[in-house]
């Protein structure tokens, strides 16, 4: 997105790609649909940034979720709005968008240098790159960074770039958008991995969040973890275990629930009373057995139906995280994403210190930092040319 603006306002563009193809965390993003992003009102959207909110607000208000809807568009790619408010182009898939945005970035003469991977920086502000055939350097007037986070390391973004930017402060990269681990029994384990929960809620730290979830030999993962994934995350780091709350019926309220379950058991077993009774499908009747057998108290079926406890351990991994929370510090750069401390050189994406949930958001503030940063570059690639 940075080639793409900086070429339409002039400068004369290379972009080199340590990969032997580019975007192919894009081609990831789009392999379950590509959500471009979210047709949410824009001070809700904004909000979903949360403290590095201040920070994207000036780049998103100028490229926002309808400019982005545009741009596809421009390309060939209309969108709709999901039922969930997600934004996708109609043929779901990023290669066609890619493809098209290609053969654009190609007529406006854009350069494409593949299995090139920055070394930093020579004496004289050059940029250095390892190729195949060795080592090479590109002098330019203006650099943009788009490295990446620490997530899907073998797309490409594994996160090692704050080595070659010594005396920039970043923070710590760290998994979000990720699953947790659980320590399941042997039987839930074997029996229901793989196995969806649908139409559930999870709750944690005072946040309610509807949606779905899958379990996994290892724990929990799925959109609704995904989103309450760095509250979660951030817990952990203060204690070694969470409790999240799981409800298994949120459209039935708790008395209407104890009703249901009230004197109608019988000579029913548990399983059966709870699949009759309450509802519920194999593996919610799995997990209310599950918390029973690690509980001393007598059992308040509709209570724990409501809010079943799923003890946590710990993140899953940063390589199999969603996306990263993490990378340079805002205080590093100046409006333009400039860095401050290497005039003429302009950071973007997610390298830079934020994080969001899934949705859209990620994409988009990938989109409105990357046309930002590549404005700027062009500007003052104009001004010394």
């Amino acid at each position: 997105m940075a080639a793409e603006a900086a070429a339409q306002a002039g400068a004369a563009v290379v972009v080199a790609d340590h990969m032997p193809s580019p975007a192919r965390k894009l081609l990831i993003a789009g392999r379950g649909g590509l959500n471009l992003t979210h047709s949410e009102m824009l001070p809700a959207f904004l909000k979903r940034y949360a403290t590095a909110e201040a920070h994207l607000t000036p780049h998103i208000r100028v490229f926002p979720p309808e400019a982005l809807i545009a741009w596809a568009a421009g390309l060939g790619q209309a969108c709709f709005i999901g039922s969930s408010g997600r934004v996708f182009p109609r043929a779901m898939r990023a290669s066609p968008l890619l493809r098209a945005w290609m053969a654009r970035l190609s007529a406006f003469g854009v350069q494409l240098l593949t299995r090139h991977r920055w070394l930093g920086f020579a004496a004289d502000g050059a940029a250095r790159f390892a190729t195949l055939g060795g080592e090479t350097q590109i002098k330019a007037t203006a650099i943009v960074l788009a490295l990446g986070g620490a997530s899907w390391p073998r797309l490409g973004s594994d996160g090692a770039w704050p080595a070659l930017l010594p005396g920039v402060a970043t923070r710590p990269f760290a998994p979000s958008n990720m699953g947790f681990a659980i320590s399941w029994s042997d039987h839930l384990r074997v029996r229901f991995a793989g196995t969806p929960l649908k139409r559930i809620a999870l709750s944690f730290g005072g946040i309610t969040q509807r949606g779905e979830a899958m379990i996994t030999e290892a724990g929990i993962e799925g959109g609704a973890v995904y989103a309450l994934s760095a509250s979660i995350r951030e817990a952990l780091k203060q204690h070694p275990n969470a409790t999240v709350h799981l409800d298994l019926w949120p459209d039935l309220d708790l008395a209407d629930l104890a009703a249901k379950l009230a004197g109608r058991r019988g000579s029913l077993s548990l399983s059966n009373h709870l699949r009759r009774n309450a509802g519920l499908p194999p593996i919610g009747i799995a997990l209310v057995q599950e918390a029973l057998k690690s509980s001393v108290a007598t059992p308040d079926l509709a209570g724990l139906i409501k809010a079943l406890p799923l003890g946590v351990t710990g993140a899953f991994p940063i390589a199999r995280a969603i996306s990263s929370a993490g990378g340079l510090s805002w205080t590093e750069l100046d409006e333009n994403l400039m860095l401050r401390r290497l005039p003429g050189v302009f950071a973007c994406g997610e390298m830079l210190d934020w994080e969001a949930p899934t949705g859209g958001y990620l994409l988009q503030a990938c989109f409105s930092t990357g046309r930002a940063a590549g404005l700027a570059a062009a500007r003052l690639e104009v001004l010394q040319s």
